[in-house]
């Protein structure tokens, strides 16, 4: 298994692998702008997985394009490994999508050519680059066979169900063995048990390999198969959800969320506690053994009683 090895080595790297600090992506149409990022900060570790959630129109789409190469932000920085995408040449972006980043689509038709058998649609991606016919085999097989599919490689997409036709798409993202595998709704169309099986595989594959793993999604279960859920509202990162063992629930998890102040200290509330704060006006901030308590008033002054 050699394979493994190597692509572990070659995606493991010191420092955060993905670093987004006062990101802005503006749209123009006609004489409108739309701000669909926000001053975005977002830092993920290489080998990191995480999941990002967040209602239509929230700027998780556009921040998957821009990791992608798709899109390029109109202000501050993105760097993708040792790529500041911000500032690349459209050669190189080129090169970047080729090599360095793998796509998993929700719509199985950006994922799999319809006329080519599963082995097929995994080796045409390491056949563009020049990969030899022999090496593009053995990989591919390591591939299929890590996520069950040996048996499948010679049938083609409409010969398969939802969840198998998913499956060769991990594989065929996988191809190139890049460092960082984006994921959009990849089990938007899936059943639970489906779903749960995709992200288990997708999470055994990012631990084998090392690779960085960026999945948008709706699913609510997703936090007990990433190592945290950020959470988008209005293009910035609100919060950061993060789940842990509880044996007091017969081995069940229980999920911590905690809120997120970006590099230039804004604060994005979840809107239940940004609701109660509206009612109490000026919040009351406590500071005590390197812990910040931040709470509305009790009695919704609109000055504080007492300055210092």
């Amino acid at each position: 298994m050699t394979q493994f090895s190597e692509y572990g080595a070659a995606a493991q790297r010191s420092g955060p692998y993905i670093d987004c600090r006062d990101l802005f992506k503006i749209y123009k149409r006609a004489d409108l702008e739309v701000v669909a990022l926000r001053g975005l900060d977002l830092s993920v570790d290489s080998g990191e997985s995480i999941a990002v959630i967040g209602a239509s129109g929230s700027g998780k789409s556009t921040l998957l394009n821009i990791l992608a190469g798709l899109d390029r932000p109109s202000a501050g920085q993105v760097l993708v490994g040792s790529r500041d995408l911000l500032d690349v040449s459209d050669s190189d972006l080129v090169m970047y999508r080729r090599l360095e980043v793998g796509f998993v689509w929700q719509a199985t038709a950006r994922n799999l050519v319809p006329y080519l058998s599963v082995a097929d649609n995994v080796e045409l991606p390491m056949a563009l680059t020049g990969q030899p016919a022999k090496a593009r085999r053995a990989w591919s097989g390591e591939l299929l066979e890590s996520l069950g599919m040996t048996d499948k490689a010679g049938r083609f997409p409409h010969q398969l169900s939802g969840g198998e036709q998913q499956r060769a798409a991990i594989a065929v993202g996988l191809a190139n063995k890049p460092p960082l595998l984006l994921a959009d709704e990849p089990t938007g169309e899936l059943d639970t048990e489906n779903a749960d099986n995709i992200f288990q595989m997708i999470r055994g594959l990012s631990r084998s390999y090392g690779v960085t793993v960026v999945t948008v999604t709706h699913y609510q279960g997703v936090s007990r198969f990433v190592d945290r859920v950020v959470h988008i509202r209005d293009g910035r990162i609100g919060s950061e959800t993060f789940s842990r063992s509880d044996y007091r629930r017969d081995g069940g998890t229980v999920e911590d969320e905690y809120v997120v102040v970006d590099q230039a200290g804004r604060l994005q509330l979840p809107l239940e506690l940004a609701e109660r704060f509206r009612r109490g006006g000026l919040a009351r901030i406590q500071s005590e053994g390197g812990q910040i308590t931040i709470e509305p008033p009790s009695s919704n002054p609109r000055l504080p009683r007492n300055r210092s």
